[in-house]
Order: C-alpha cells, then sequence, then structure tokens
C-alpha cells in the first residue's frame, strides 16, 4: 500500500488529466461543517461526490455554504437527486448534470444519483455520486441501474463513488467491481476502512472508475483526527485518476 502523497491535479502535455476525486458522507451537515470544510480543502479535489448532503430547508444556501467554504462551486444534485451532491473546482468546464430518481420501495427513503459531464484539460469525464439502500435486494437492484446510468451518459471515461452501505464481499459492491475498476482494490493508499471515524472496521464508500482511467491511488487519506471525527460519521475516500484525453 502506497503512503506518498496522491500526484497533484494536473494536464499533461498530450491533453490527459491527473484529476483527484473525493466521496464523503457528510450526515446533512448535522456535525461541525467548519471541520468539514477544512477535511475537504485539504483533500485539494477537483470533484467531490458527496452523500447525505441537505435536502430540507434552505438545503440550497446549506450546499452553497459548503461549495464557498471548501474553495468549490456546486456542479449538481442535493435534495433533487435525494441526497447525492456534486462540488467541483473551477478547473472544470461543466458540460452537463442530470439528478436521477431511482424507483422507490413503499416505506423506504428516495433515493437518486446526482450525474454529470465535465471536461477537464483535454479529458471528458463522466461523474455519478449515490447512496444505495440499506435494504438488501433494492440495493442490488440500485446498484444495476447505476451501471446502466453511466452505460447510457455517451462518454468513454466515467467516476462513479459513494456510501454503498456494503461491504466489498456483498453481492451489490461485488456487482460494481466486476464491471468497474474499485480504486482501493487496484491502487490501494491511505486507510481502508470508511466507518466510523472513532473505530473504522468496514469499507462501505469507494470511488470506482470504468476501464481506460489509470488509478494512481484510492483510500481515506490521512487528516487531523479530531477534523475527521467533528465532520461527519463518515471517512472521505480520496482518489488521484489519470483520465485520458478524449480525441
Amino acid at each position: 500500500m502506497a503512503t506518498d502523497p496522491l500526484p497533484p491535479s494536473r494536464t499533461e502535455p498530450d491533453g490527459s488529466a491527473v484529476v483527484r476525486v473525493l466521496s464523503y458522507n457528510i450526515r446533512s451537515m448535522r456535525d461541525d461543517r467548519r471541520a468539514l470544510a477544512r477535511v475537504i480543502r485539504a483533500c485539494a479535489p477537483d470533484l467531490v461526490l458527496i452523500q447525505e448532503a441537505p435536502r430540507f430547508f434552505r438545503w440550497r444556501k446549506k450546499a452553497a455554504w459548503l461549495a464557498a467554504h471548501s474553495d468549490l462551486v456546486v456542479l449538481g444534485g442535493g435534495a433533487t437527486a435525494a441526497g447525492p451532491l456534486l462540488l467541483c473546482s473551477l478547473r472544470a468546464t461543466v458540460e452537463r448534470t442530470e439528478d436521477v430518481l431511482l424507483p422507490r420501495t413503499p416505506g423506504l427513503h428516495q433515493r437518486g444519483f446526482a450525474t454529470a459531464v465535465v471536461r477537464i484539460g483535454g479529458a471528458r469525464l463522466g461523474v455519478l455520486s449515490c447512496h444505495l439502500s440499506l435494504q438488501g435486494d433494492e440495493r442490488l437492484t440500485q446498484a444495476g441501474l447505476l451501471l446502466e446510468q453511466l452505460a447510457g451518459m455517451g462518454v468513454t471515461h466515467a467516476v462513479a463513488g459513494g456510501d454503498l452501505n456494503d461491504r466489498p464481499d456483498g453481492r451489490s459492491f461485488r456487482l460494481l467491481a466486476g464491471e468497474l475498476q474499485d480504486g482501493w482494490a487496484v491502487a490501494p493508499w491511505g486507510g481502508e476502512y470508511t466507518s466510523e471515524p472513532a473505530t473504522p472496521h468496514q469499507r462501505i464508500d469507494a470511488i470506482f472508475a470504468t476501464s481506460g482511467v489509470e488509478v494512481l491511488g484510492c483510500g481515506v487519506p490521512p487528516l487531523p483526527a479530531a477534523d475527521v471525527r467533528a465532520a461527519t460519521d463518515h471517512l472521505p475516500v480520496l482518489a488521484a485518476l489519470r483520465v485520458p484525453a478524449e480525441a
């Protein structure tokens, strides 16, 4: 497992882009929001795939606060995607965004995807943030819908991340890892377990990439313990990806 710092964001001479992607369940910003912003800033991401973004009263204002205090901008999602939210740096040029609500099982929470297509340097990248169901059968269906969503985005390269509510040996996790590159499995870096911050013991959050994207490193970044414990009830997952230029 690599312990050197992840590569910084950059555009290569051939137009390919090194992109830093962060996935993070922020528990509706119910904890220390300033610690949360510090954690995000410390990761220096180009793209942030958030789960459990604020969804109710003044949710847009809260999302804008988080983006501004993290030196980012809101890309898409939030309440309109049932919780997943996308933030990005000014390095990203936005081509399009789409919020997708998933079929809902009566009695269970509404779930959705926040999606976008962006250009960074000469690279074009599909982006998806998800928070899958706590119920196993519904979760497996949603994992299949995630793969269908990526396949239908009209992009060669894509990244998806989120809170899977499933471990690597679970059906939904295995379905995704069978079709996509599991960042931690391909290029482990930093810490493995994402839940819970005080006593990490399971990996239920992950970043996946399509074939053709080079995973340079992926895992839980080494950050001040006080901030990660105060920010939310999950640990963040950070990946550095090299995305080929699109002709």
